[in-house]
């Protein structure tokens, strides 16, 4: 079980001995006996918080209460990684302390594990508690998941429109490109290229410049990426190269050169060599 308090800008969590059997802590200096063993006055704090607010451990932090009254804590521990919020404190200690304090989950073991008839018991024996929700581990995680799929379901669509954008700019320039170069197109139709090979050099070019967005877009992206994550490993992020996803965009970067260059490429390619030996 924890329960939760919100003094001023950071949420304390209170928990009990049995936490760690069922939630794993990842401890930056610490085990899971000190969080068992928490006195009245003794409290482990995330790293970041450590970290923010120059403590370590084995020393005082002092919180303040919803009701203005300061308590000083020692520090026994830190982790990077937990459900816990910024400090966690015994569950007694949270309940004589701050108030008020609501409970934010708990945990429960199950014989046999999760099961759909275990699910269904404890909806029933939490039907009068509308506010309260059961999950699975499993789908627990799956919501958390679905949180950080909507906002990269955000950026994709971001992405989506600015491949657009570029698509309009490319062929554009490729048909001030084919403009141009009318005059140097109808010498080469003139010398013997066929028309299926002036499509070709137009897609090829259409095909390398998008390439070259992919190869200055990509690296960078990347580098931005690990730059947040690593200002952001406190927080329990870990920089994971996606590479089927890189592929796909590299993909993706060839396919939009060649839907751009159809344009300007049957253009070039219906060119009459008489006619554009004569333009000016």
């Amino acid at each position: 079980m924890e329960r939760v308090a919100e003094p001023g800008r950071h949420p304390v969590s209170g928990v009990d001995s049995n936490f760690t059997r069922l939630s794993h802590v990842d401890w930056a200096d610490g085990s899971d006996r000190i969080l068992s063993g928490l006195d009245r006055d003794e409290a482990i704090v995330a790293a970041r918080f450590a970290k923010d607010h120059h403590v370590a451990v084995g020393d005082t932090v002092r919180l303040t209460t919803p009701t203005g009254r300061e308590v000083a804590f020692v520090v026994r521990a830190t982790y990077r990684d937990s459900v816990l919020g910024p400090v966690a404190v015994s569950r007694e200690s949270l309940d004589a302390t701050f108030v008020p304090a609501h409970d934010a989950f708990a945990l429960v073991a199950v014989r046999g594990g999760p099961s759909s008839r275990h699910l269904a018991g404890l909806q029933r024996a939490l039907a009068g508690f509308p506010d309260a929700t059961v999950a699975t581990k499993a789908a627990y995680a799956a919501s958390q998941e679905g949180q950080l799929d909507s906002t990269m379901n955000l950026l994709y669509g971001l992405l989506g429109l600015s491949v657009v954008v570029s698509l309009v700019g490319m062929v554009n320039t490729l048909v001030l490109s084919v403009f141009e170069r009318t005059r140097e197109l109808g010498m080469l139709r003139a010398v013997g290229i066929t028309r299926r090979q002036a499509r070709r050099m137009i897609r090829h070019e259409s095909v390398i410049t998008a390439l070259i967005g992919a190869a200055l877009g990509l690296p960078l992206g990347i580098g931005l990426a690990a730059l947040v994550t690593v200002a952001l490993r406190d927080e329990g992020l870990a920089f994971d190269l996606p590479v089927p996803t890189i592929t796909a965009f590299i993909a993706i970067a060839v396919s939009s050169g060649v839907v751009a260059a159809v344009l300007p490429a049957r253009r070039a390619a219906r060119l009459d060599p008489l006619r554009a030996l004569q333009y000016e």
